[in-house]
């Protein structure tokens, strides 16, 4: 059955010759896998479709889709979005790999998602047009709203009295927890305030240097290795923290 979905490519793998397997975060069926024959040969008919499949498109597809099946396959895409920027971009691009990484290690069933969807897609696009600023603060922003639409979120209590972030637990409490997995203020107040931000060109107000970056990202990847089954470590965070100061 022939299925039209919109689609973030997530990885491409060679396969054969001249064709590829690629994992796609798709809008109505989660992540799926794809072959896709012949769009690495040097043919008239595979100029430029091989780019589509890069690590961070966003695409539009007729699929063949069969719940009973592992590998799919595509009829057609196309660019949903066309970056002008994310892909020539040293830091957008480098920004982009994270988010796609960060959703490749929580995306392990082929369940749909539509809201986490949307909201990546939202995100790639800001990106695409975001100012330094905003580009330096979207990994935090987008890994700690990812989070919450798997199921895992950080309550948003903080105040004057609660104030010490416990990540085990997700939220915030008036003392630290003796296990010793929190974040301390005024750290835990801007992971407050970053949740509180609802749209990404918000964060061009966020002023944070590099040493602050690096404390909240630390504080959220543990949250995630905290809460999300065999996630590991970042490969990506090295390079975002060599471009972006992250």
């Amino acid at each position: 059955m022939i299925q039209t979905t919109k689609g973030i490519v997530l990885r491409t793998i060679k396969y054969g010759e001249t064709s590829v397997i690629v994992s796609i975060f798709t809008e109505l069926f989660g992540v799926q896998s794809y072959l896709v024959n012949g769009v690495r040969s040097s043919s008239k008919s595979a100029q430029g479709k091989a780019g589509m499949y890069t690590p961070g498109a966003i695409l539009e597809m007729a699929v063949y889709h069969n719940e009973l099946k592992n590998l799919q396959r595509i009829k057609e895409a196309r660019w949903s979005y066309l970056y002008r920027e994310v892909f020539f971009d040293v830091k957008k691009n480098a920004v982009c790999l994270f988010l796609v990484e960060l959703l490749q290690k929580c995306l392990k069933q082929p369940e749909p998602l539509p809201d986490l969807f949307y909201f990546s897609e939202d995100v790639l696009t800001e990106l695409d047009t975001a100012a330094p600023n905003e580009t330096a603060n979207i990994p935090l922003f987008a890994a700690l709203h990812i989070s919450s639409f798997l199921g895992h979120r950080i309550t948003d209590n903080y105040s004057t009295l609660n104030t010490y972030l416990d990540l085990k637990e997700g939220q915030f409490f008036p003392e630290p927890p003796v296990h010793g997995g929190y974040v301390a203020p005024p750290s835990s107040e801007t992971i407050a305030e970053l949740l509180r931000t609802r749209q990404p060109a918000e964060l061009n107000d966020l002023l944070l240097n590099r040493e602050q970056r690096n404390v909240l990202m630390r504080a959220v990847l543990d949250f995630y290795v905290l809460h999300q089954v065999d996630f590991g470590t970042m490969r990506s965070l090295e390079v975002l923290q060599a471009v972006m100061g992250v």
